[in-house]
């Protein structure tokens, strides 16, 4: 997780709210202040071949071993926030088809959670539930919308406009990942079925596709005797990075072309939604502002927007790097949750 600041009880501010960041390898579950400032958090693995109601059962567990750690009572919780994977239906709580957890289709996780933990649970898409945590806690807390990109294994992205979270009628709302940037029928194929979506060509199994195609056509880099040396676990885009940090030309030809896409896929964003900030999160960002080659990154895209995006926009449009890491998840859902707990009272 990332290296954010916890508070105590003394300094925080009811009410309170947990959130869970249900993931395909871990969960995540955090209590969180009325100000989205987190007071305990603690990951379980998600072990989804136990399936969805054993997750349930222990996510409830979870939020009363995090309520306990941040010197509470679960009496003391307004209420709790989940943010899953999908595909979903929102409003009725619903687990559809989800990729990365097999066998978990149409599970009513949202109150099958609710009964474990005891307490009302409020539901969002995970990639939305962590622009929401950004927007309320993070590097958009100054802003009035935001667009939140995950770079990752795929693409997740997440709307926020004012307190309005973008789901769509079918809950597939900021789906942005699969907005079409290549429209050519030879266009790369999405690991979704189609092609040309944008998580074809910027997200991290993107890339290190594009890198091994590029070694295999004879190009000479650093980057082929360390993909050839790691293991599969360790085959990912931190060697792109370091490799690219050191200098390697091929390194950076392909943090170049990935910033590329990913301009062109946040110009149709910038012409449909016209936010205050668009921010780059995920495990792909390439060191962040700490490294030359993610401000390289950072750069690329900026550029690759002002050439094309209207004028105004291109001039008003602030890029930037996402400041929660991985906390984003449950510290949004727990804002999901208040949310929820605010129209009530």
């Amino acid at each position: 997780m990332s290296k954010r600041k916890f508070i105590s009880l003394q300094e925080a501010q009811p009410p309170f709210f947990v959130g869970i960041d249900l993931g395909g390898t871990n969960i995540k579950v955090g209590v969180v202040d009325n100000q989205g400032q987190p007071l305990s958090w603690l990951s379980i693995p998600t072990e989804d071949e136990k399936g969805p109601e054993d997750a349930a059962r222990r996510m409830g567990e979870a939020v009363h071993h995090a309520v306990k750690k941040a010197k509470l009572n679960p009496r003391d919780v307004a209420r709790v926030g989940l943010g899953s994977p999908g595909t979903m239906d929102i409003p009725a709580g619903m687990l559809i088809n989800p990729v990365n957890l097999k066998g978990w289709d149409n599970f009513p996780i949202r109150d099958r959670v609710s009964f474990h933990c005891g307490l009302p649970v409020a539901f969002e898409n995970d990639a939305n539930a962590a622009a929401y945590g950004e927007f309320w806690a993070g590097a958009g807390k100054e802003y009035h919308s935001l667009v939140l990109f995950t770079l990752g294994t795929g693409i997740g992205c997440g709307i926020i406009i004012g307190d309005f979270i973008v789901d769509g009628e079918n809950s597939h709302g900021a789906e942005c990942g699969h907005v079409i940037v290549d429209s050519a029928d030879d266009a790369r194929m999405c690991g979704c079925g189609q092609r040309g979506h944008l998580e074809a060509y910027a997200s991290a199994t993107a890339v290190m596709k594009r890198a091994g195609e590029l070694l295999a056509a004879g190009h000479k880099s650093s980057l082929a005797r360390r993909l050839a040396r790691a293991k599969d676990h360790d085959r990912n885009t931190k060697i792109i990075f370091e490799e690219a940090e050191k200098g390697d030309k091929l390194a950076n030809q392909i943090v170049t072309e990935t910033a590329r896409w990913l301009g062109i896929g946040t110009v149709n964003l910038l012409h449909t939604i016209d936010p205050n900030v668009v921010l780059l999160g995920g495990a792909m960002t390439f060191g962040g502002t700490a490294t030359k080659t993610g401000r390289r990154f950072l750069a690329r895209v900026l550029k690759e927007v002002r050439a094309r995006a209207f004028p105004t926009i291109a001039q008003r449009i602030e890029i930037e790097y996402a400041s929660l890491g991985g906390d984003a998840g449950f510290i949004g859902a727990a804002g999901i949750a208040r949310l929820e707990h605010r129209k009530e009272t």
